[in-house]
């Protein structure tokens, strides 16, 4: 499944990052949709739930996040909708750890 995010915060970390491989830290932004597919290993096999989704918070509810590879590259977001089937874009899709 995936789970639908509005980046509320996020820290100047983000777009100082220029390592090849975390590039994509410098395009997220402020009120930006973005999807999060939860996949195994992420996946608790008990619950088949990522831990992070939001699954029990309310649409105001402000969750955190923190960026894999740049632990100063983190902020808020607020859940918008749940997907049982993934169509995230290639653009600002992201996954659980």
């Amino acid at each position: 499944y995936c789970v639908e995010f509005r980046t509320e915060s996020l820290s100047y970390h983000c777009a100082l990052e220029n390592r090849p491989f975390a590039r994509w830290m410098q395009y997220l932004r402020e009120g930006h949709t973005v999807c999060v597919a939860c996949q195994p290993p992420a996946m608790n096999t008990d619950t088949h739930r990522c831990a992070g989704d939001g699954h029990n918070a309310d649409r105001d509810k402000i969750l955190h996040w923190e960026a894999i590879g740049n632990s100063q590259c983190q902020g808020t977001w607020k859940k918008i909708r749940q997907l049982a089937h993934c169509s995230c874009p290639l653009v600002h899709s992201f996954i659980f750890t």
